[in-house]
């Protein structure tokens, strides 16, 4: 491996479909154990780079190792060692729980597999829906059997793309309860994922618009990156305020928070001039420290759409 604790190693990868470029020399490391979230609006690359981390697209440029094999040309043998869940349930839905994880098996060749079989329905608490038919699933259990497939034969990376989407608040716990243990036990994973208090749990976090990786870091390293202030109001007619904000000096975001706005910009002496200038008695003011939704809509909203 090129680097002793590195499972994702890569400089400068790009790939590009016709005069588009979809992803744009992105570097990424990735330690052993490590739980790193990948972030960024859709259609930002994110899905296309796990694809080429796994062996399933080849890049035009770069170069770089995962789990040790070359990316652009052992990716035979980076397919035998990686897990990979997709955006969409991907597994027959006119099998059942166990035909689908047996079905894996013996794609991956795993030895013993009908005790594999038995100890991945135990892990992820499938043994009493064994025999139920996936089409059947609801999503939090369909979440469920695509991470045992992924887990059947032993992989040492994980890559879960949008794993937890349109999955209800209870089921994504304990998802990710089972991530951080799988991750105790040695286990890499690169994660994708649209909701803050998710990326909030993940060791280390990178930002991706538009093809480019913008920051990357721990998540205090990614939230002093880049500065961001933010000032909330609450009061009356907070409508026609928002309305009234929008465009102003120092302004970039205008958000509704139930009963409160927030105020956000990057200039924080534009922005406090700009407040100071509409500020009302009957409004009530309060600078407050910003949030990784607010970084990352800053982010996206000064980023070159690389499809514009």
């Amino acid at each position: 491996m090129s680097a002793p604790n590195f499972v994702i190693d890569v400089t400068g990868i790009t790939k590009r479909f016709g005069p588009k470029t979809v992803v744009d020399a992105v570097g990424l490391q990735v330690k052993r154990g490590e739980i790193y979230g990948f972030l960024g609006p859709n259609g930002s690359g994110k899905t296309t780079f796990i694809r080429m981390l796994c062996g399933l697209l080849t890049p035009d440029a770069g170069t770089g190792t995962c789990l040790g094999y070359d990316v652009l040309t052992q990716q035979a043998e980076i397919k035998c060692h990686v897990g990979y869940m997709t955006q969409k349930f991907s597994y027959y839905e006119d099998l059942t729980i166990r035909e689908n994880l047996d079905f894996i098996a013996r794609i991956y060749d795993v030895p013993d597999r009908a005790t594999a079989v038995q100890h991945s329905l135990d892990r992820l608490g499938l043994a009493n829906r064994s025999h139920q038919l996936a089409g059947q699933l609801s999503g939090g259990w369909k979440q469920r059997l695509a991470l045992a497939a992924c887990l059947i034969h032993s992989p040492q990376l994980l890559l879960l793309d949008e794993p937890t989407a349109g999955v209800d608040p209870k089921a994504r716990r304990e998802f990710w309860d089972e991530i951080h243990q799988l991750a105790a036990d040695g286990l890499t994973v690169l994660i994708t994922t649209h909701y803050m208090d998710e990326a909030e749990r993940c060791h280390r976090l990178a930002y991706l618009a538009y093809g480019k990786l913008l920051t990357h870091g721990t998540l205090e390293e990614v939230m002093h990156s880049i500065p961001i202030f933010t000032w909330t109001v609450s009061g009356p007619d907070l409508r026609p305020l928002a309305a009234r904000l929008r465009g102003q000096p120092g302004v970039e975001q205008v958000v509704a928070f139930g009963n409160i706005l927030h105020v956000s910009g990057r200039d924080a002496a534009q922005l406090e001039a700009t407040i100071a200038r509409l500020r009302e008695p009957r409004h009530e003011w309060r600078q407050i420290q910003s949030g990784l939704e607010d970084l990352f809509i800053s982010l996206m909203d000064t980023a070159r759409d690389n499809f514009a």
